[in-house]
């Protein structure tokens, strides 16, 4: 019988690109294999994948997507009014664990399954693997630190009694910088929350079990962290699966598009390296407030930029018609601002415009997508996280890696005009925005060696690809 891989990506349209890019690279080491990946639905809005999932299906026909049943109903406890989205997926995971088997056993009537790769959030789906004697690997989407500071929670667990929001303490976390317990995770900031619970029993009773870890980063961007895993010093009690860092994996064009979009025409007539892009992820929002103060910010500070604007969660959840620019922006700053910027609503393609020669600063949520993306073009940040891990990818970014500079919000997480022109001012012209200039450059020198013949990316991959066999 033919030969397959069989992914399944948490759904949600970051987690699911980044899945598809691991298919492809696969397919570039083992041409002989199909990929098949299994699709799941979330009770909420995770993103449009549907034109995604067509486009990579018309042109690479070695990917075949499976859709799982589409159920009727969802069990309570799958909720969009969770007070953290991860809870709910963990929830859809166990949820899913039939329909997976099924699927599973579906392929394997015509394919020989050498691996199933599974996001972290599907990790309870290790189960079913277990049961039809199948290698299951986890792909890790976030960072190599992000990765030794949640293989280290259990034992963080154990050291206190309080959540992480009440601890106000340095953390140690082996190959981590020492970071503050509250920019742990999010998630994990309150251990009463259900979402705590699951991460904690994901590390505690799965994580070690997988067969590897396959990590989306290179050893030469998180030397200390990788080293960390695999030294032991993470899971000082047990056993650290196999690490294995592939990337930088980044999303790459299906096809040429026939129409070059108004951001890339409008960049192509800015002076290189002179325009601060603000992009803040699919999911990334804020207040007409928060938005008022950024133009206040961007506009003190004289940059050139490029601002993808997002209509506020409060607005786009209330069912009224889109908000325009106008109605979201203080008056008059899109004719004050003509000459030196441009405002977007909603979507730019990323990659193409942080590789655009005009584009010298990235302001960014610190997604982990988001940040290689960076590096792959060489671009500095400014670092404004907002949800998920974003906040502990910062202090990486910032104290670790040394390639952004923190954007700082008051305590209640907003953040002023001033800091906003300060920081940004300092990212394109200050000593301190020309080191990490030169930092990022060098990783993305870095990032290209680790894929090229014979880097360590490449030869973590094809051990990872002959161990199939």
């Amino acid at each position: 019988m033919n030969s397959t891989i069989v992914l399944y990506p948490a759904p949600a349209i970051g987690h699911l690109i980044s899945m598809v890019e691991l298919g492809k690279l696969i397919l570039t080491f083992k041409p002989s294999l199909s990929i098949h990946i299994i699709i799941s639905t979330a009770p909420y809005n995770s993103g449009d994948t549907a034109p995604y999932i067509a486009t990579v299906s018309a042109t690479i026909p070695s990917i075949t997507f499976h859709h799982l049943p589409q159920p009727t109903s969802f069990p309570p406890s799958i909720s969009a009014s969770s007070l953290h989205h991860e809870n709910s997926l963990f929830e859809l995971t166990t949820f899913n664990k039939s329909a997976v088997h099924q699927a599973l056993t579906s392929i394997s009537k015509n394919y020989t399954l050498h691996a199933f790769i599974i996001d972290f959030f599907c990790a309870e789906t290790l189960t079913v693997s277990v049961q039809l004697k199948i290698p299951c690997f986890i792909f890790y989407t976030s960072s190599a630190s992000d990765l030794a500071a949640f293989l280290y929670l259990p034992t963080l667990h154990r050291n206190s009694q309080k959540s992480f929001k009440d601890q106000n303490t340095l953390l140690h976390i082996p190959g981590v910088p020492p970071l503050l317990s509250s920019d742990m995770a999010k998630p994990l900031l309150d251990r009463r929350d259900k979402a705590y619970d699951s991460f904690l029993a994901c590390a505690a009773n799965y994580l070690c079990e997988f067969t590897g870890i396959i990590v989306n980063t290179f050893e030469s961007l998180e030397p200390r962290a990788i080293k960390a895993m695999l030294d032991g010093s993470c899971v000082p009690e047990g056993r650290t699966p196999p690490i294995h860092c592939i990337g930088p994996l980044i999303l790459t064009k299906e096809g040429k598009r026939n129409v070059r979009s108004e951001s890339l025409t409008w960049l192509d007539s800015q002076p290189s390296r002179s325009v601060v892009f603000l992009c803040f992820g699919s999911l990334g929002s804020f207040t007409v407030e928060q938005l008022r103060e950024i133009a206040l910010g961007l506009e003190k500070s004289g940059q050139r930029f490029l601002w993808v604007v997002r209509s506020p969660v409060s607005v786009a959840n209330s069912g009224l018609p889109d908000p325009d620019l106008d109605s979201l922006l203080p008056d008059g700053f899109l004719d004050r601002t003509k000459e030196k910027g441009m405002v977007v609503k909603n979507w730019v393609e990323q990659v193409e415009v942080l590789s655009h020669d005009s584009v010298g600063g990235f302001v960014s949520h610190c997604g982990w997508n988001s940040v290689l993306e960076a590096v792959c073009a060489g671009v500095p940040m400014v670092a404004w996280p907002l949800y998920a891990e974003q906040r502990f990818n910062r202090v990486v970014l910032v104290e670790e890696i040394k390639i952004a500079l923190p954007m700082n919000e008051s305590e209640d997480g907003f953040v002023s005009s001033d800091e906003v022109e300060k920081r940004v001012n300092e990212l394109m012209n200050s000593e301190r925005g020309n080191s990490v200039r030169s930092r990022v450059v060098r990783m993305k020198n870095e990032a290209k060696a680790a894929m090229a013949n014979g880097g360590s990316s490449q030869v973590a991959l094809t051990k990872l690809t002959e161990s199939w066999n």
